[in-house]
């Protein structure tokens, strides 16, 4: 139960109100005497002065004992808590209210009577108390003069012995049960308040937490309802979190399935290596163990057959490693790119110049359709030409002798994109999502030559160039794949 944090929260908070309200007490228990003291000693200011001026309490240099004990009497009856005590100029107390025996001081500090009588420090001032020799108390004096001589002090204290019963009495009273309990009840108002108010913020904590739970138990696959509730835009830490937490269980979500979408990729292409390494090298293993076995038997011209079959065998084997290794290099975070300004124009002369021969040997008619405005992109050349190799050389594989290949650029403000149009068999719209994934060809053009991963490589390219390629065909009409590139200047 303690370790939910609803709990702790609540468990918390009511410790701190708890020590905040026992705090508030005790200061305020401290406190309370200060302030009647204070309150009485300034309520009391000029008691000592009034009594100074209406009676004569010294004649001749001796206390008068008649005013003494009228003074007495009048203000027992006042207050009994007062206490009348009359002192010589030096402190020596020479006529006092309270009863003989009580009284432990003979003499008093005067230094408090003069900070009283002028003023010098904060009230409450406290003097001797002449029936304690440890304790200080409130109280108001006044000087008394005689023909413009001092003659002593008349010294009252305010708080005398009643009024410390007085102080137990209020400690211990009905107003301050009062007031504890208007203390008590505040605390537990507070303490359901904040209840309140923390089961709210938990309870949406609590919401996020078992929405990770339920995702770790869904091996981090199934998307967790409820949170659209946490808007990070707008809302409050906890909102925050939730919506942070919302985007990264997506973005898992959408990892995982990229990972298993990879992982059965991966599988099927090394399904798909293996049945294209096996083929070539079954066929070329058999060739050269008939040459082995029965080179004797074997005329001269069947000898340079299966040795030339072998060879395509072997060529095509190492075009598919070549290939292989060259997609990898490609698909590596890593790989770089070299870019420079150069002319599309001349690299497409170039690479046709370099099928010219083998598209004369089928019967087709290569051609280039080539502006005279300035052609320069901004690309890895290199990668490029070995785009245009793997388009040019698949429009020269699939179409049928007599037929056409052209090459075109089309110039646009901010691109220049290159075209490669054929007239062959055309591909099927079914097949075409599909025609630069590893290993994909169409069933009925399969061949000894290809290897299924030049469109492969041609679209990496394009994407490490942040480009594409588009593809627009139609059975038995041919063909047409083009790729926009950037416009460079030298």
């Amino acid at each position: 139960m303690f370790k939910r944090l609803s709990t702790k929260l609540i468990v918390t908070l009511f410790g701190l109100l708890l020590l905040m309200s026992a705090s508030f007490i005790a200061f305020a228990l401290w406190m309370a005497p200060m302030f009647l003291e204070e309150l009485n000693q300034k309520l009391n200011l000029d008691l000592a002065q009034n009594i100074v001026k209406e009676k004569h309490l010294m004649l001749d240099t001796q206390v008068n004992h008649d005013a003494m004990q009228t003074v007495f009497m009048g203000l027992m009856l006042v207050n009994p808590a007062i206490e009348v005590y009359l002192t010589d100029p030096q402190g020596n107390l020479l006529a006092y209210s309270a009863p003989k025996g009580v009284v432990k001081r003979q003499r008093i500090d005067l230094e408090p009577i003069r900070c009283f009588l002028e003023k010098k420090e904060h009230f409450p001032v406290l003097g001797n108390d002449p029936r304690d020799l440890t304790r200080d108390k409130v109280f108001s004096a006044a000087p008394i003069y005689e023909k413009q001589k001092l003659q002593g002090y008349l010294y009252i204290v305010l708080g005398g012995q009643a009024y410390d019963s007085v102080v137990a009495l209020l400690q211990s009273s009905y107003i301050l049960r009062l007031w504890t309990a208007a203390v008590v009840v505040s605390l537990l108002v507070a303490l359901i308040a904040g209840f309140l108010v923390l089961r709210h913020i938990s309870r949406r904590v609590q919401l996020l937490a078992g929405s990770m739970e339920r995702f770790k138990q869904s091996d981090f696959q199934q998307s967790i309802e409820h949170l659209d509730r946490f808007d990070g835009r707008r809302g409050d830490e906890i909102d925050q979190l939730g919506s942070t937490f919302r985007e990264m269980s997506e973005r898992i979500i959408h990892q995982v399935k990229l990972l298993q979408h990879n992982d059965a990729s991966r599988r099927e292409m090394v399904a798909n290596v293996s049945h294209d390494l096996r083929t070539p090298l079954a066929s070329l293993q058999g060739y050269l163990e008939t040459l082995m076995l029965k080179a004797e038997q074997l005329s001269d011209e069947q000898r340079h057959e299966y040795i030339d079959i072998a060879y395509k065998h072997s060529e095509r084997l190492r075009k598919l490693v070549s290939e292989l290794f060259e997609l990898s290099t490609l698909e590596n975070q890593d790989a770089r790119l070299h870019f420079e300004p150069f002319s599309m124009s001349e690299l497409v002369q170039d690479v046709c110049q370099k099928f010219r021969l083998e598209a004369e040997k089928k019967g087709l008619q290569l051609s280039t359709a080539i502006t005279t405005q300035p052609t320069f992109v901004s690309a890895d050349i290199g990668l490029i030409q070995r785009v245009l190799e793997n388009l040019i050389e698949n429009a020269i594989k699939y179409t049928p002798d007599g037929g056409q290949v052209a090459v075109s650029l089309i110039i646009a403000s901010k691109t220049i994109t290159t075209q490669i149009t054929d007239t062959g068999q055309g591909i099927a719209a079914e097949d075409i999502p599909h025609i630069f994934e590893r290993f994909y060809r169409v069933e009925k053009h399969r061949n000894l030559d290809g290897t299924g991963l030049g469109l492969a490589i041609a679209k990496r390219i394009m994407q490490l160039h942040n480009s594409s390629i588009d593809v627009q065909s139609r059975l038995n009409l041919g063909t047409t794949f083009s790729f926009p590139l950037p416009c460079g200047h030298i």
